[in-house]
């Protein structure tokens, strides 16, 4: 008897202007999550800036069916491209409206460590922890819930609750 294929697929698009590997992590995190291969599979493209993400992330929605994207990029420190990051993050909404499907918009911006190796922690942190998330939207989302109200941070440490 054949197996079937995995019912679900998860998109990851990622960028060229990234000085980091996003899309990397955000793939070894999503095959350390329970069910990979069986109950889901991964679909990766990538693009060259982060300006792209959204019909790349459209394009996987309605293309190849997946059920959520995690879309990874790298604004850098100039004020251009602060504007530029705002219109990306328009066109992710606007995707994730038009297709009625979680786009989960990671960036990580150049300035926000002088240290490179800081900065390198910071893309890995966020890309697993946002694939996680994806992850959990879809099969787990008593986690999404244990963790509301919670001050959970995707890069940095956690911030924690504010007490009443």
């Amino acid at each position: 008897m054949r197996e079937s294929a995995p019912v679900d697929v998860i998109g990851v698009v990622d960028t060229m202007f990234a000085r980091y590997d996003m899309g990397a992590e955000a793939l070894a995190e999503l095959a350390e999550c329970p069910g990979y291969g069986q109950r889901f599979t991964t679909l990766r493209r990538t693009v060259p800036g982060f300006k792209d993400l959204a019909v790349a992330a459209k394009q996987l929605i309605e293309t190849e069916h997946c059920r959520i994207v995690v879309a990874l990029g790298m604004p850098g420190s100039a004020p251009v491209d602060k504007t530029c990051a705002h219109e990306a993050s328009q066109g992710i909404m606007l995707a994730q409206l038009l297709t009625s499907t979680p786009i989960l918009e990671v960036f990580v911006h150049e300035d926000e460590a002088d240290d490179p190796a800081v900065l390198a922690k910071v893309f890995k942190a966020r890309s697993r922890k946002h694939a996680r998330n994806a992850y959990w939207m879809l099969y787990e989302p008593d986690q999404l819930i244990a963790r509301a109200g919670r001050g959970v941070r995707q890069g940095f440490d956690d911030a924690g609750p504010l007490e009443a």
